[in-house]
């Protein structure tokens, strides 16, 4: 097997091990409401456990670029796995809202610790390839969400709301093995200079990740978290407590946010051969009418949902997802992408904390339907306008 072809196999046995993580993160908000009633807790409390594990990934992005400077990003990868994945094994024993929001916090830690490593690898080893390798992690993503609501519902169906929590949070054992087995250090641990001498000029590109190119991206990304964690947070919620649905509908519905995010590569593939702005402006705008619509109008239609949650999923996480990540990268030096990965993972995680306890607020105050139009089409409306801001010479560097 030659390297170019061991490298790539390498790559799916870590991204196989994001799947484990998108289906961790995932499997919270369609649970919410059978943790809501056991804990006793308000709506807005629900929402905010819901999506407080982002703010750990949040908190944990940037250190997590400086860290894989000192240590091993194969190393990184699997204590960001035992880390999560034992945190969503503990949330299965939580007694309120105090462990509850403990135990999220430190699973989004070990999810950023691993996204972050796994960026690094993709966008360093496929340097020419850089959006494909960030889109191909939300690839895997969107088959976690799929598995995940999916999985989880039916596990909830014949068990306690305990039970999907420690399967899944067990899954990383699978995970760890396969990475300590097949992914080598020459592959995970190769660094931009290596890769340079075949590559071009780096001219006009940020010397830091506080240059105005990538802090435009960033700021926008943090109002994309807000709209996509909205969504994720609560909506699975909204499907059962608003209109009724089963807790396997709703799994269903928000399952196909997952298939959506699928589109990821194809984004990626976009965003490298094109100018990525213009792509995630009409992405952005896309995601805003759908997932407006998903809070209004649509009522107790499951197919509709299901069309519409797609439509979502594929413009906000198989587009502006896979673009985001990968612009912020690219904008930078090739020797500072570690630490370019923690700053996109810092903006959307950090704001996107609050996301769920925000919606909440807004549907007790103005009901479901203004507060779905003004977080998650409002958010997604203000993103697109900042990538609109974002310096001319960031098409250049988009394209290499």
């Amino acid at each position: 097997m030659n390297k170019n072809k061991a490298a790539f196999w390498m790559f799916v046995v870590l991204l196989l091990s994001y799947v484990v993580n998108a289906m961790d993160r995932q499997l919270f908000s369609v649970l919410a409401p059978d943790v809501r009633k056991a804990l006793g807790l308000s709506l807005p409390e629900i929402g905010l456990a819901a999506t407080v594990f982002t703010l750990g990934m949040g908190i944990a992005g940037i250190p997590t670029g400086y860290l894989l400077s000192r240590m091993s990003r194969r190393g990184v990868v699997i204590l960001g796995l035992v880390i999560f994945s034992t945190a969503t094994l503990l949330t299965a024993y939580s007694h309120g809202m105090a462990d509850l929001l403990l135990y999220r916090f430190i699973s989004g830690l070990g999810e950023a610790m691993q996204l972050t490593a796994l960026l690094a690898i993709g966008t360093t080893y496929f340097m020419n390839h850089r959006a494909v390798a960030a889109s191909s992690l939300n690839f895997t993503f969107g088959i976690g969400a799929v598995i995940g609501p999916n999985l989880g519902a039916a596990i909830l169906g014949k068990t306690e709301w305990q039970t999907p929590f420690v399967v899944f949070g067990l899954a990383g054992i699978v995970a760890l093995v396969l990475i300590l087995l097949f992914v080598k250090p020459w592959f995970s641990e190769v660094r931009a200079e290596q890769q340079s001498a075949s590559l071009t000029s780096e001219e006009g590109f940020a010397d830091s990740i506080w240059a105005r190119q990538p802090l435009t991206l960033a700021i926008a990304t943090m109002f994309a978290g807000l709209a996509i964690y909205g969504y994720l947070g609560l909506y699975p919620t909204y499907l059962r407590e608003a209109l009724g649905f089963t807790p396997k509908q709703a799994g269903l519905a928000v399952s196909f946010y997952g298939f959506g995010a699928l589109l990821s590569l194809f984004g990626g593939w976009l965003g490298d051969k094109y100018d990525f702005r213009k792509l995630l402006v009409a992405a952005l705008v896309i995601a805003a009418i759908s997932g407006g619509m998903l809070f209004t109008g649509l009522e107790k239609s499951l197919m509709l949902h299901i069309v519409f949650s797609f439509v979502f999923g594929a413009a906000i996480s198989g587009m502006v997802y896979a673009n985001l990540s990968a612009g912020i990268i690219k904008s930078v030096k090739r020797i500072h992408a570690a630490n370019a990965s923690g700053l996109f993972v810092a903006s959307l995680y950090i704001p996107a904390a609050f996301a769920g306890y925000l919606l909440g607020t807004l549907k007790v105050n103005f009901g479901w339907s203004i507060a779905g139009l003004v977080q998650v089409s409002g958010c997604a409306i203000i993103a697109a306008a900042l990538t609109l801001l974002a310096a001319s010479g960031q098409s250049k560097a988009a394209r290499v």
